[in-house]
């Protein structure tokens, strides 16, 4: 091992195992390390020694300085992990419980937005990208991964790998959609950049996917598709399966920001007759 090459604690190292044998997201791990990072520099010694008094003050510390209810969330998450699967001590986190963060309303773009921003979209692929986001109700990620053999134009569907909850589903395939997506195909296909069986959204290499940074208004988007289907009264419970949303409470958000359905909700006190 070379001199400048930083060495890994036992500890941390079995950490990582643990993450590694359970298959976390890579940015996963990375935040499950910060947060016990984090603990060792309050307790200004190794976590492994830490008390459920210690985790209590630490918790307590993270408030008093202003931390951000996600960052708190996110930092006892990763000290859940660690004391309860690498240290087999999860009882010692019995005195820290999350915290209660905001849920801002998705900002939500008329239909008359999304059609111009899509059309200001620089060429062929970011077109049909967000065409794909807002018309499927895709997130940025399943948009980045999909591949030529994803779209089953005989059955209109686009298979979605690994999506949302590491799950596999089917999304909504639009003939409007369609038409875009070959469009784009006949574009990429003349120019080299779609490779057969390949990404259907290649990045500057052909051989690895956009990224999703390039795309993250499409996420915005997507929020804009379950609203407008909702403004169309389409059953809640579709929209549940197209978003791959694990829980009805989810999809139920974006009731609060369908606007034209509020303002088609007729208040009881107009029923009431007249005095």
């Amino acid at each position: 091992m070379s001199p400048l090459t930083p060495t890994v604690s036992p500890l941390r190292q079995r950490m990582i195992d643990d993450m590694r044998m359970r298959k976390l997201d890579g940015k996963t791990q990375i935040h499950y390390i910060r947060a016990v990072r984090r603990l060792a520099a309050f307790l200004k010694r190794s976590p492994d020694g830490a008390t459920a008094e210690d985790l209590r003050a630490f918790q307590l510390h993270m408030v008093d300085t202003g931390t951000s209810a996600p960052t708190i969330n996110s930092t006892l998450s990763g000290l859940k992990f660690f004391f309860d699967v690498t240290l087999g001590h999860g009882e010692l986190m019995v005195k820290v419980q999350p915290v209660p963060q905001p849920r801002p309303l998705p900002v939500v773009l008329s239909c008359e937005e999304v059609a111009r921003l899509i059309a200001a979209a620089p060429n062929a692929k970011y077109q049909a990208a967000l065409s794909v986001a807002y018309g499927a109700g895709l997130r940025a990620n399943e948009v980045c991964t999909l591949k030529v053999t994803d779209i089953d134009s005989e059955r209109m569907t686009l298979r979605v790998e690994q999506g949302k909850g590491r799950k596999d589903r089917y999304a909504l395939l639009s003939p409007v959609l369609l038409e875009r997506l070959r469009a784009w195909w006949r574009v990429g296909h003349a120019q080299g950049k779609i490779l057969p069986n390949g990404w259907l959204f290649p990045g500057l290499d052909p051989m690895d996917s956009m990224s999703t940074r390039q795309l993250n208004r499409a996420i915005h988007l997507a929020h804009s598709f379950a609203t407008h289907l909702l403004e169309q009264k389409t059953d809640i419970r579709v929209i549940q399966v197209l978003l791959g949303h694990k829980r009805l409470e989810t999809t139920a958000l974006y009731t609060h920001v369908a606007t034209e359905v509020l303002r088609k909700v007729i208040s009881p006190l107009e029923t009431l007759p007249p005095s």
